[in-house]
């Protein structure tokens, strides 16, 4: 049996284990580990791990792959216990929402005999815990994957397979682009939903305003029931890629509000039938097509990931014996002169 240890086991964590189980992987067995011992075992009844670790370096222990599932902060101190318990040639990934300082931290902690490579899924909910957790919660979604230099290629293709098993398309970038793009379209987004409810809520007017408060202002602030935690966290390590798109926002903010105080009546027509062109046809249409990464470097199913995650194991092996022998055979070579002379 190769172990899959997951460290987390919140939304995001238990919804990998759901969607690898549903996966139905042969020869893999799934390790859960939470420091809330609830967490772990609502993620054992749901069936998301097929065992939990109370304790982390164990859960660790022989794992062929460790993906870390935690909050962004808590990442730092879950490589500094676990560095010393990775085998050779684990391969450790994350989920966290930024990728700068996660892949400084995995390349000042983490040994140089495992290969790191960043994840991030687009996806998630407003709602967090394991209790909340989806095996779906991945499909369709983009899935960045952000390998370390030094990862192996083996690394890669592991990662990228766990990411096509739960149906989520792998979209390779870089730590910095990946910071940067983000900070766009999903740290703002948080940022000005919870800007916009807290603006709101502080009027002394409150109670008439959530009287009359529909759809759209539910849907605007939906965001702003995200996980404190992760909010906090993020903007903590994306603080440069935030600042820069809330800089940007406020500018667009004013252009609008140029536009009203001035009464160009025709030009703020315009601005607003642009906006809802190019929303409908992103809508309709959806982004861009990027370049596809060739079929054949990807593993396509769930026997092709197990015998790459056994096989890499066996090649580790077979290099184990042939170092054996040719060492052997030195010996027996300097015996042999020894011998003679």
């Amino acid at each position: 049996m190769e172990r899959i240890t997951i460290i987390g086991l919140g939304l995001i964590g238990g919804s990998l284990g759901l969607a690898l189980k549903a996966a139905k992987l042969t020869g893999i067995e799934i390790v859960g580990y939470d420091k809330d011992t609830l967490a772990a075992g609502e993620a054992r009844r749901l069936r998301a791990v097929d065992k939990s670790e109370p304790i982390l370096q164990r859960a660790v222990r022989d794992a062929r792959l460790v993906i870390i599932a935690t909050p962004i902060m808590a990442i730092r101190g879950v490589m500094e216990e676990i560095a010393g318990e990775l085998g050779e040639n684990c391969v450790v990934t994350d989920t966290a929402s930024t990728k700068i300082i996660v892949m400084e931290w995995a390349s000042q902690l983490l040994p140089a005999t495992v290969s790191f490579v960043g994840g991030h899924p687009m996806a998630g909910k407003e709602t967090s815990g394991v209790q909340n957790a989806e095996a779906k919660l991945f499909a369709g979604k983009p899935y960045c994957i952000i390998p370390t230099p030094d990862a192996s290629e083996g690394a890669v293709r592991v990662v990228t397979g766990i990411v096509q098993l739960m149906g989520a398309r792998p979209f390779f970038i870089g730590a910095e682009e990946h910071d940067r793009y983000v900070a766009a379209v999903s740290h703002l987004p948080l940022i000005l939903s919870s800007a916009l409810f807290t603006l709101v809520r502080s009027s002394p007017a409150w109670p008439e305003l959530a009287a009359l408060a529909g759809s759209g202002f539910r849907d605007a602030t939906r965001l702003a029931s995200t996980d404190a935690e992760l909010s906090h966290d993020i903007c903590l390590t994306n603080r440069e890629g935030v600042l820069h798109w809330l800089d940007r926002m406020v500018e667009e903010l004013g252009r609008y509000r140029e536009l009203l105080q001035q009464g160009q009546e025709e030009e703020l027509f315009k601005t607003f039938a642009r906006a809802q062109l190019d929303r409908d046809t992103y809508m309709t249409a959806g982004p861009p097509v990027r370049e596809p990464v060739a079929a054949e470097e990807l593993p396509t199913s769930g026997e092709q990931l197990a015998a790459l995650l056994v096989g890499e194991r066996l090649v580790r092996r077979v290099k184990d014996i042939s170092k054996l022998l040719d060492e052997r055979q030195e010996r027996g070579r300097r015996q042999g002169v020894e011998g003679r002379d």
